[in-house]
């Protein structure tokens, strides 16, 4: 996945959907952020329309990841885009991203608040990853879990 999309110091680079094809085989796609960019509230929120639209739609949807930044508590955002795949039945993981930037201590906090925000409304909590671009934190354990969710869903 090296340099397959651009990026940005600054949140907000995604501003539309992206088809990325992986070996030929299936796709990875790329959706506009809801949170940190700075952008208009109506260019917010129709960003949030065209994902929610884009995920009810794809039928063959293996699994969706949900890339919170590990420095910062929950946010109402991302606890409503969670209630909003549960609601629909898609099956998401977490990807608490950027863990090279705080402590241990401070990432295990904020993880739990994440999943105490969870806990309010839901019985088990998803999956969750810890990842880092800088000293490739998780790199693998995702990229397993990818692969095994294209095996499983390809043979479901």
């Amino acid at each position: 996945f090296t340099r397959l999309a651009k990026i940005s110091g600054n949140p907000g680079k995604t501003r539309t959907i992206n088809h990325f094809l992986i070996n030929g085989e299936w796709f990875l796609v790329d959706l506009p952020g809801y949170g940190y960019a700075k952008v208009s509230s109506g260019m917010r929120e129709k960003w949030v329309k065209s994902a929610e639209l884009y995920i009810r739609k794809r039928e063959n949807l293996a699994c969706l990841f949900v890339l919170l930044d590990a420095r910062h508590e929950p946010q109402k955002s991302d606890v409503a885009f969670m209630e909003f795949l549960g609601i629909n039945q898609v099956p998401f993981v977490r990807v608490f991203t950027k863990t090279d930037k705080i402590s241990r201590n401070a990432l295990e906090k904020t993880m739990q608040a994440h999943n105490n925000a969870l806990l309010k409304a839901w019985e088990a909590l998803p999956p969750a990853f810890i990842s880092s671009s800088v000293n490739r934190a998780g790199r693998e354990e995702i990229l397993e879990f990818i692969e095994e969710t294209i095996k499983n869903f390809s043979n479901g």
